[in-house]
């Protein structure tokens, strides 16, 4: 098996781009499932809203979504390398 990607990478990825996390992990549909929202949710939220509103209030329904997919790619990016240190350990054992 190969060695998980560190979980604080996947973090900065998750948080520079969406999606990108869930594809450091492998998990690619659910790293295009959360970019699709996002978008989506941001065009949703961009076309309910006055011009008057900010950046982050035109796109606030995105950026929820992408705020959400923050801790699910690195708590992912963690069980992974969990599940690899432990399954370290056992093989050392016997």
């Amino acid at each position: 098996m190969d060695k998980p990607i560190n979980p604080y990478l996947v973090l900065a990825l998750a948080i520079l781009f969406p999606g990108a996390g869930h594809f450091a992990v492998r998990d690619a549909k659910r790293g295009l499932a959360f970019a699709f929202f996002v978008l989506f949710f941001s065009v949703i939220s961009y076309m309910t809203t006055t011009p008057d509103q900010s950046y982050i209030g035109r796109h606030a329904f995105g950026l929820f979504v992408w705020a959400l997919s923050i801790p699910d790619a690195y708590r992912r990016a963690r069980i992974l390398a969990t599940v690899a240190a432990s399954g370290r350990h056992h093989s050392r054992l016997a």
